[in-house]
């Protein structure tokens, strides 16, 4: 019968085949890090869900940025018409009700557009309402003429201008409808905000300081802005003077700046600045910073 081997012979085995598994294990470790960094690396960016909110009094309320620019032209509209925020509201909770605030060509019967108007009732051609200025405007117009619609309910005084055979299904878009109108009309200060993909990414369009001034002049109608052409390490904007819009330079200006963050988008804004707030692409977030003067809209693309 072979004898056994001394006992410290034993010991150096048993630390040999430990020291062994150690390294077989360390080796399978850095082998799992490598393969998960060059997963990593194949894995494409997931691309930024760009989506706008309104948050007032603790609620948040989203929109699509589609959704957004459309609300922030019933704003302009109404700014541009001396109407107060109720007007705004009004006009969003119907659109959100009956076209989900988007720009459609289908509906019931004939109904098309941001408000689902007829041509066969007299609302215009089907060119003129797939306009949303022009239905924007058809649809104030109409709301101008309810007698007391600022003091009714929201779905009432929206009911008297659609007569719609759900008279009280408008009711249920109120509390968005004012978070938005609120923001978009400058009685929120910095409510309003956009998480948006970068430029050029996934589909954002690139904006120009002549596109952005034009859509200034489609939405805000007369007011004055300033053209500024950038190089390689400076910015493209426009300088809006919201003092233009009325009495209270200083809510106006916020409502301007409220509307550049809705339609930033469809305009590759990166950046907009009111008196010592931005708001930024990069961060969707408002900032604190130097002062504009008042009444005054830094807009940059």
């Amino acid at each position: 019968m072979p004898s056994r081997p001394p006992r410290r012979a034993r010991r150096r085995r048993a630390a040999r085949a430990a020291v062994t598994v150690v390294a077989v294990v360390g080796a399978l470790a850095v082998a799992v890090v490598a393969v998960v960094v060059a997963l990593d690396r194949l894995t494409p960016e997931q691309p930024v869900a760009a989506r706008c909110t309104a948050t007032v009094d603790g609620s948040s309320w989203p929109m699509s940025p589609d959704q957004a620019q459309h609300a922030a032209l019933f704003a302009g509209t109404a700014a541009r018409r001396d109407l107060p925020a109720r007007a705004v509201t009004i006009a969003i909770a119907t659109a959100l009700q009956e076209s989900r605030l988007e720009n459609i060509d289908y509906g019931d019967r004939d109904s098309i557009g941001l408000f689902q108007q007829r041509p066969s009732q007299g609302w215009g051609t089907v060119e003129q309402i797939m306009d949303p200025v022009f239905s924007t405007g058809a649809f104030f117009d109409a709301l101008v003429k309810v007698d007391g619609y600022q003091d009714m309910p929201i779905t009432e005084a929206a009911q008297a201008v659609q007569r719609s055979g759900f008279p009280d299904a408008y009711a249920q878009h109120e509390g968005s409808a004012r978070a938005w109108a609120s923001a978009l009309t400058g009685h929120s200060p910095g409510a309003l905000t956009c998480t948006l993909p970068e430029r050029g990414h996934d589909g954002a369009p690139v904006g120009s300081p002549v596109g952005l001034a034009e859509r200034v002049a489609r939405d805000l109608g007369d007011v004055r802005v300033e053209q500024y052409q950038g190089g390689d390490d400076t910015p493209s904007g426009v300088t809006v003077h919201a003092e233009d819009l009325g009495p209270d330079p200083q809510r106006q200006a916020l409502a301007v700046a409220a509307w550049a963050v809705a339609v930033a988008y469809e305009q590759g804004i990166t950046r907009v600045q009111v008196g010592d707030t931005w708001w930024d692409r990069d961060t969707g977030e408002w900032s604190t910073g130097p002062a504009l003067d008042p009444g005054l809209v830094d807009i940059q693309v």
